[in-house]
């Protein structure tokens, strides 16, 4: 019987495990496995190159276990990455309006994720999928302050049983060619759940609601599903130290 003055300890250890392949990926692995198999028939060299390259496209598409921070005041990361650009602007006008978010100004934090992070992206809050609209474009550098206006995106708002509703953005790189969504409008989603992925490098924009300031600094690395970007009214943002 557990102590009435001592909350439950869960000693359970976590071991390590090696990451499954998202199933949208898993067609890209195969097909470089099979290309691999056939260089090693006709040219040994190229072929070993093939099994980097498949080793690679694996690792792209792996889609890892995250502990998923619970709270209904937090809002999470929807995207492993290095946070690139915080600023002061104003919403997309394609996520404002009814269904939408509120017009006005709003802190948006940028993510860019490298080819080598885990491209799977995941929902900030719980809620319900009030908006999805997707914008072909151009293919800049996802790196861009004008990425966030001129390159192929997807917009997603999301509204919690509060009312607050947070908006964020897949946005195609230089690399990128295809954003695929997982959910669709009047979906139901858990914090962490995963939304959507962006083949082959890109970037997520995330705005925060009025009053909401960012917990993350430029520079600072976070995971989807599990590093916690802002928490809902906290006005102070976070310091960081370079060392």
């Amino acid at each position: 019987m557990a102590s009435l003055d001592k909350p439950d300890v869960v000693t359970t250890n976590v071991k390590w495990r090696f990451p499954s392949v998202h199933p949208k990926g898993r067609i890209f692995v195969l097909v470089s496995a099979a290309a691999t198999l056939v260089m090693f028939a006709i040219w040994d060299e190229l072929a070993f190159l093939m099994v980097g390259l498949t080793i690679w496209v694996a690792a792209f598409f792996r889609d890892p276990v995250r502990a998923v921070p619970q709270g209904a005041d937090l809002i999470i990361s929807p995207a492993d990455g290095l946070v690139t650009m915080i600023a002061d602007v104003p919403a997309p006008r394609e996520m404002v309006g009814e269904g939408g978010l509120p017009d006005g100004r709003y802190t948006r934090v940028s993510i860019f994720m490298s080819v080598f992070d885990v491209h799977i992206n995941r929902s900030p809050i719980t809620g319900t999928v009030r908006r999805v609209v997707y914008i072909s474009g151009r293919f800049l550098n996802a790196d861009l302050d004008k990425a966030s206006e001129e390159n192929e995106r997807q917009h997603l708002v999301v509204e919690g049983a509060n009312g607050i509703a947070v908006g964020f953005t897949q946005i195609a790189g230089l690399v990128a060619r295809r954003i695929v969504p997982f959910v669709k409008e009047g979906d139901m989603v858990a914090a962490g759940q995963r939304i959507g992925l962006i083949r082959f490098g890109s970037r997520v924009d995330v705005y925060l609601p009025a009053g909401t300031a960012p917990k993350v600094t430029l520079g600072q690395r976070v995971l989807a599903g599990e590093t916690i970007i802002g928490r809902l009214g906290e006005a102070e943002p976070v310091r960081s130290i370079p060392q």
